[in-house]
């Protein structure tokens, strides 16, 4: 049985400021978005793409939700085992080519979940289940890039 799901969103940008021009006349980037129930994000292009450095653009944006969803699936196939996990964190990272026509692409993501649980004889398994929380990420299934787990496991 398949189940479907419906996300929405609201992007709205105007170009009512300097008409919409930043003083040398490239176009503004920044724009929000609004997700019924929650804050708004205020987002803008990478600073490298002439944006606002100090707003998520929407390489944060993607490279969050693939961290954020690996991490969720990851506790699920966790809880299923019965691997108590302590702590977990990641500093993921992107790579995005940009081609002389400035087309660009992310052509891989490399998540670093460094993971800490409570009982040492678990983590080969808990390490090992990186490779099934990928297979149920949602967002990881959705990309046509790689997506590398450089994981490491420890207990106190």
């Amino acid at each position: 049985m398949v189940f479907m799901h419906r996300f929405k969103v609201d992007l709205e940008w105007s170009s009512k400021e300097s008409n919409g021009l930043d003083k040398i006349g490239r176009t503004i980037k920044n724009h929000i978005v609004k997700i019924d129930g929650k804050e708004i994000l205020n987002i803008s292009a990478a600073k490298s793409f002439k944006g606002d450095a100090t707003l998520y653009n929407p390489e944060d944006l993607l490279l969050s939700s693939l961290a954020s969803c690996h991490m969720m699936s990851y506790l699920y196939c966790c809880s299923t085992h019965k691997i108590e996990i302590l702590s977990y964190t990641d500093h993921a990272e992107a790579l995005l080519e940009v081609s002389d026509d400035g087309a660009g692409r992310i052509v891989q993501v490399l998540l670093h979940p460094v993971v800490v649980i409570a009982d040492p004889s678990q983590i080969d398994l808990a390490l090992s289940l990186h490779t099934k929380a990928n297979e149920l990420c949602f967002i990881a299934n959705s990309c046509n890039f790689p997506v590398v787990h450089q994981a490491s496991c420890s207990a106190p």
